[in-house]
């Protein structure tokens, strides 16, 4: 079934969109979070709440890349869970339990000015990605993104590991001149 199709099924609120999601998706999907979390049982939770932000997302919003949607959804999902992990691991039981409670609540909204400077960071990053060759881009994407291991990303592009440190090399300092020069360092 094609993206739209699925995406229509979602604004149609056909519970079918999610099976359907689920079946082309879930190995995309689930090599996201079991890089970031390193635990089959971990990222297979944060597939199950990747769906359902899914469905409570769909509609109002409709994604334009439903691959690159849902793939965002599982890498902040997942980093999510390991900021949770590191706050359990540093508090007691009952501070767990009350935070896990009020968490959506401590969700301080950023004030404007930092909004404008992220969103403008953003889109110079995005500007900059774009003039990137694909390869630079596929190996930056992958190693800043999807926080994918340097030897397999050497493995998935046919290079040696130290072609791709220095490749990641050379694009962090292309990186840091061009923001340097647009006045966002």
């Amino acid at each position: 079934m094609d993206d739209q199709t699925i995406i229509a099924l979602f604004f149609q609120r056909d519970e079918s969109a999610l099976k359907e999601t689920a079946q082309k998706y879930t190995a995309y999907c689930r090599n996201i979070a079991l890089h970031l979390l390193s635990d089959q049982q971990d990222a297979d939770e944060v597939l199950n709440d990747t769906w359902l932000a899914a469905w409570n997302s769909i509609p109002p919003h409709k994604p334009e890349h439903l691959p690159g949607f849902l793939g965002k959804l599982t890498r902040n999902i997942s980093l999510k869970r390991i900021r949770a992990d590191r706050t359990q691991k540093r508090s007691t039981p009952e501070y767990r339990l009350v935070y896990e409670e009020i968490a959506d609540w401590l969700q301080s909204p950023e004030n404007v000015e930092q909004q404008i400077t992220q969103q403008e960071l953003t889109a110079s990053i995005n500007l900059f990605l774009g003039k990137l060759s694909d390869t630079e881009r596929n190996v930056f994407v992958r190693r800043y993104y999807y926080m994918q291991p340097v030897a397999e990303i050497a493995e998935a592009q046919g290079f040696s590991s130290s072609k791709v440190k220095s490749m990641l090399l050379r694009i962090r300092k292309k990186l840091y001149t061009y923001l340097k020069k647009e006045d966002l360092l």
